[in-house]
Order: structure tokens, then C-alpha cells, then sequence
């Protein structure tokens, strides 16, 4: 089943990239394998998936183990501050990063370790109150201050989309932030690159890409519901 749905999405994420002019190589797919046993993320290793999601980090720690040590874990989920000092050396990139507070513990715990880690500040776009994020106009000043944070490197943005019963509907949720990430004169900033927009799911994934997404997180249209 694991080889069959990855193929369907490896060719729409594909197909969405030729639609918007774009180089498929430009689009990371990552394997959201929360709550999955470790056989079927081994089914899309398999396949050539490198890149696998997980929303826990107890999840991160169980599976690492077992798993083929090239693997590159994603830590896409709510990050509490006492997990952190668990998961900086196991995770080659934290999305959800969502406070300053947070980047702060990051910072505290990588100098503990002497290892820098690779973040992306999550932005609540639609401004939805269930959701955890910065708001749009809060991102630089947030982003300046963590940038002086010499163990923590930011490398662009992640939000996730209000769930909607038609992709389409979040289109200018991708687009919105697509155009601040690209306007935003992130240059003048010490220690921040931005190469990495995550955005869209297995909803609307293909819009996001349409829209500018680096990368794209796929649980349910690769493994099956939980």
C-alpha cells in the first residue's frame, strides 16, 4: 500500500511543479510518519524516502534506533520547552518553532551540547486561534531577535493552513506567505538564510507547491489515516 500511495504523490508532487514552471528538485517531500510503525516508514525508505516527519518527540526517540542512521528526522510538531534538550541532536530541522522563548531554550540547550541546529519560525497566517504561530507581523522582529542566538540558524518559515474541504480555499494562505517570505528584506539580517518555505499537507499540498513551497508534509496520502 506504502509504495503504491508514495508513487501517487511523488507523481502529483511532480505534476504540480510542472504546472507552476518549477524544477521538481526544488521540493523536498517529507513523510509525515506519526503514529506509524516503524515497518511501513521502512516501506518508503525503501522507496527513496530520506525525509520523515514526526509531531512527538517520544516518537523521534523510539523510532531513531531502529531505523537506517541516514534517515532525516523533521520535528514538525508543537515542541514543548522541556523536550527540547531530547530532540536538537536527533532532528535535522525544527518547523515549529513558535516563540521567542522556544528559540531561546533551543539556543540554551545546543550551547550545553556545542551543536548548532537549523529551525523555521511557524507563522499562523490565517490567524487562527487554535493554532500555535507567530502572526505575519510579528515574524521579523521575532527573526532578529533569534538571529543573534549564535547555536540556532534560522532557514525560512512554516505554517500550517486552516483544514478545508477544497485545496483551492487555502491558496491565498500559501500565496500570502509565499510573497512575505520573498518581499521581507531578510538579507540585513546576521545568521538568517530563508531557503526553506513548509507548507501544505496531504489537503493541499499541491497548491502549496503551485504557490512556492520548498516543502511539503505528506502523513495520510502516504500511510493511510491514522
Amino acid at each position: 500500500m506504502v509504495k503504491e500511495q508514495l508513487k501517487d504523490v511523488q507523481a502529483r508532487v511532480k505534476g504540480a511543479c510542472l504546472r507552476a514552471g518549477r524544477d521538481p528538485k526544488e521540493v523536498t517531500l517529507i513523510a509525515v510518519s506519526k503514529t506509524k510503525p516503524a515497518s511501513m516508514l521502512l516501506e518508503a525508505y525503501e522507496e527513496g524516502v530520506r525525509d520523515f516527519g514526526e509531531n512527538k518527540v517520544q516518537e523521534i526517540l523510539e523510532k531513531q534506533p531502529v531505523l537506517p542512521e541516514d534517515i532525516r528526522w523533521h520535528m514538525i510538531g508543537h515542541l514543548q520547552r522541556n523536550k527540547v534538550k531530547q530532540v536538537i541532536d536527533k532532528a535535522v530541522l525544527i518547523h515549529s518553532v513558535d516563540s521567542v522563548r522556544l528559540a531561546k531554550q533551543i539556543e540554551e540547550e545546543c550551547a550545553k551540547k556545542e551543536i548548532c541546529v537549523d529551525i523555521l519560525l511557524e507563522v499562523n497566517v490565517a490567524r487562527e486561534e487554535s493554532k500555535y504561530g507567530f502572526l505575519l507581523e510579528e515574524v521579523m522582529d521575532a527573526a532578529k531577535e533569534i538571529s543573534k542566538f549564535p547555536h540556532v540558524h534560522i532557514r525560512g518559515l512554516m505554517t500550517i493552513a486552516p483544514f478545508v474541504e477544497f485545496s483551492e480555499e487555502n491558496r491565498k494562505v500559501f500565496k500570502k506567505l509565499f510573497e512575505f517570505y520573498v518581499d521581507t528584506a531578510w538579507k540585513n539580517i546576521d545568521n538568517v538564510s530563508m531557503d526553506i518555505l513548509s507548507m501544505g499537507m496531504s489537503g493541499d499540498y499541491e497548491v502549496a507547491i503551485e504557490e512556492g513551497a520548498t516543502m511539503v508534509r505528506v502523513g495520510t496520502n502516504i500511510f493511510g489515516s491514522r
